[in-house]
């Protein structure tokens, strides 16, 4: 019978549904053997004591829980144990106290020579004692009930009884464990039951089948027992051989993990139950699944793709035989790392995927991902030396991102790609970092037609001052007026550009349209500065600063005209090759701004260097200034930063009256946000800058 225990053998925590339902099986297999041992009589302990079939049946039943019979096919520690037989043939020739006892001191002797826990060992015999004891409740409603001085040997018209207690010790046994089961994993009742039920059914119906023989030969000699064995040990032998040869074909060699095939096939069925999941769940008005708030989501399965970083080198100075201990000590960590019910298998070199058969969502998906890399970052000591291993996961979910195994093994390829190539450590799949991915092909398609149709347009953010609210400066904001799906955000399509040529394009485009705004308001005597935001790859085209160059000479504006925004992380992650580009603009005489500040890691000499005017904090600490003390304390300290580095602070993200308050107190220079004006198209821009420059600066409310 199937272990409920197969993956841990730790207890499971105190207070658990798992825990509870542990001591209220056990509590009733101590009453169910109490009640029985009760019955018995001086006389019966002497039978049983002068038998000597009853000595041999438990050494058969100890023999029988040690060596289970698992045929190809089922889940690994499911096979079902050969005592089954010898136990039910006690309870039939003398009564369940003999069974139970024979049982119980079987399943002892196993779990302590297996080195089993002792609430799995008390499990496993509460369970056999409460299957044999419902057996015997269904021989006592027909009247067949042995003791150790009546023994019962059946005849042919005692089949019919003998048929159903069998059936009911397989039902009752079949249940207790599939709840464990199904409170460990975390799975329904229904699942857990079904899981090789064909295959329980036939192998103890055979093994039940036998016990009425065994019975017949025990009462005419305790010398045809072992000869009843016999088939049980060529059965066993057989499939042993089976099933040491599935296992090889489905199972590692080096670290024992389910290979590629068996991956597939677990990978198929928890896709189904996830299928079959989402359209049991209740629909809204929307068509989306319905659940409850406590209620969680079993219609998504998730496939994790985790490479190994730098094992090539271990390899290479170690050689291969401390690579391959290496592996297989990954593996083992990898077990014990994921939750019950989870699958790790190896794919090949250091390459090992996770099937997550039931997520919840992204967040529950990641927090997985981050338990696997804690269990890898721990020191490991070979042969006198001590390694660090890190690994890169991917993380792909179903339906999410992909419909079928195949594809979802090749988003999570993706995204572990991206991992290494971003040293985040974790990514889940996005379309728009993958480079083979149809949206992003066809997006690229679509965005090379709309720089030709010029449906790429600035809006314009005004930034104000926060002493007298007179105006900064104009930042310019891409976007994309798309034929079908309408005004799209930067964050839609430029992280797709950035990796392509487009993205020069796209940038020359933008500093074009900057400059033609910018003289058309200067014209005006509209004399406001417009801000344009760089790329890591803008950086990267030496044609840049020339551009910019022409673009003020045709125009006849002058190089503070036009600010270029740099992000913080371009500056301090690429300092090699940002630094010639960011030399050459600040010669030009164009002012730089710091963009994102605070989400980097800057250091105090280099940002003292940098050739920077203006610092902007970044949105996501001004956001929650009001709320978190943390955040307050952040920006104060920014702005005092900037103040004494004789920089202009501005904040970004200012959406209301009582943070931009709190920014003018902390001593912040400036600010931009929809409470000083949301993004508007040009027209609209230059409307707000004609009503802004002709009303006198007053001091900020």
């Amino acid at each position: 019978m199937k272990d409920p225990n197969n993956t841990r053998n730790t207890a499971p925590r105190r207070g658990s549904p798992l825990w509870i339902y542990f001591v209220v099986v056990i509590l009733l297999g101590v009453a169910a053997c109490a009640t029985a041992f009760s019955g018995l009589s001086g006389a019966d302990l002497d039978a049983l004591a002068g038998a000597p079939v009853f000595w041999i049946l438990g050494c058969f039943i100890v023999y029988g829980e040690l060596r289970p019979i698992i045929t190809p096919g089922s889940r690994e520690n499911n096979g079902a144990t050969t005592s089954t037989t010898f136990s039910f043939a006690a309870l039939l020739y003398a009564g369940l106290p003999i069974a139970a006892a024979l049982q119980v001191v079987a399943v002892i002797t196993c779990g302590i020579l297996r080195g089993r826990s002792a609430h799995r060992i008390a499990f496993n015999a509460a369970q056999y004692t409460l299957s044999l004891a419902a057996a015997q409740l269904v021989l006592a409603v027909f009247g067949d009930l042995a003791t150790p001085t009546a023994l019962w040997v059946p005849d042919g018209g005692d089949l019919p009884a003998i048929a159903l207690a069998g059936a009911v010790y397989f039902a009752c046994n079949h249940t207790l464990v599939g709840s464990a089961v199904a409170l460990h994993e975390r799975i329904s009742l229904a699942k857990a039951l079904r899981v090789d039920l064909g295959y329980q059914v036939l192998v103890h119906l055979a093994l039940l089948g036998l016990a009425p023989l065994m019975v017949v030969a025990m009462d005419r000699s305790a010398l045809f027992v072992p000869l009843i064995v016999l088939p049980f040990i060529a059965v066993y032998l057989n499939a042993s051989v089976s099933v040491r040869r599935e296992h090889q074909a489905l199972h590692d060699g080096l670290t024992g993990l389910p290979n590629r095939k068996l991956l597939i096939v677990r990978t198929e069925e928890a896709l189904a139950e996830a299928r079959g999941a989402g359209k049991r769940a209740p629909r809204s008005a929307v068509g989306r699944p319905r659940r409850r708030r406590s209620e969680p989501q079993h219609d998504r399965a998730g496939l994790f793709l985790l490479d190994l970083d730098r094992f090539k080198e271990v390899n290479d100075t170690l050689g291969h035989p401390t690579g391959d201990r290496l592996l297989q000590l990954v593996a083992h960590r990898l077990t014990h790392s994921v939750r019950p019910g989870d699958l790790v298998a190896r794919l090949g070199g250091d390459e090992f995927a996770v099937l997550l058969p039931s997520v919840r969502d992204e967040a529950a998906a990641r927090e997985v991902a981050a338990r696997l890399r804690a269990a890898l970052s721990e020191p490991v000591r070979l042969d006198g030396m001590s390694f660090e291993l890190e690994g890169s996961v991917g993380i792909a979910l179903f339906p999410d991102h992909a419909p079928d195994f195949e594809l979802l093994l090749q988003r999570a390829d993706v995204a572990m790609y991206n991992a290494k190539e971003a040293r985040t450590g974790v990514e889940i799949y996005s379309p728009a970092k993958d480079r083979n991915s149809p949206a992003r092909l066809s997006m690229l398609g679509d965005l090379r037609r709309a720089i030709d149709r010029s449906e790429l347009e600035l809006f314009y953010q005004p930034k104000v001052s926060l002493r007298d609210g007179q105006l900064v400066g104009m930042e310019a904001l891409l976007r994309w007026r798309h034929p079908d799906k309408g005004v799209l955000e930067p964050e839609a399509f430029l992280s797709v550009a950035e990796q392509t040529y487009l993205m020069r394009s796209i940038t020359h485009h933008v500093v074009q349209a900057a400059l033609a705004q910018a003289a058309a308001w200067w014209r005006e005597d509209l004399t406001v500065q417009v801000a344009v935001n760089a790329s890591g790859r803008d950086l990267l085209d030496t044609g840049l600063t020339e551009t910019i160059e022409e673009g003020l000479l045709a125009r006849g504006l002058p190089a503070a005209a036009l600010q270029l925004e740099i992000t913080e992380r371009i500056l301090m992650n690429e300092p090699a090759y940002a630094s010639d580009t960011v030399s050459a603009l600040a010669d030009l005489g164009i002012p730089l701004s710091l963009d994102d500040f605070g989400t980097g890691y800057s250091s105090l000499v280099r940002l003292k260097r940098l050739p920077v005017e203006e610092i902007k904090i970044d949105a996501s600490f001004v956001g929650r200034l009001t709320e978190s003390t943390d955040d307050a304390v952040i920006v104060r300290s920014i702005v005092d930063l900037v103040r004494t580095l004789g920089l202009r602070s501005v904040a970004e993200g200012v959406e209301d009256p009582a943070t931009a308050q709190m920014l003018r107190d902390m001593g912040c220079d400036a600010a931009q946000g929809w409470h000083f004006g949301r993004p508007m198209d040009a027209e609209t821009a230059t409307d707000w800058l004609r009503r802004h420059m002709q009303r006198a600066p007053e001091p900020a409310a």
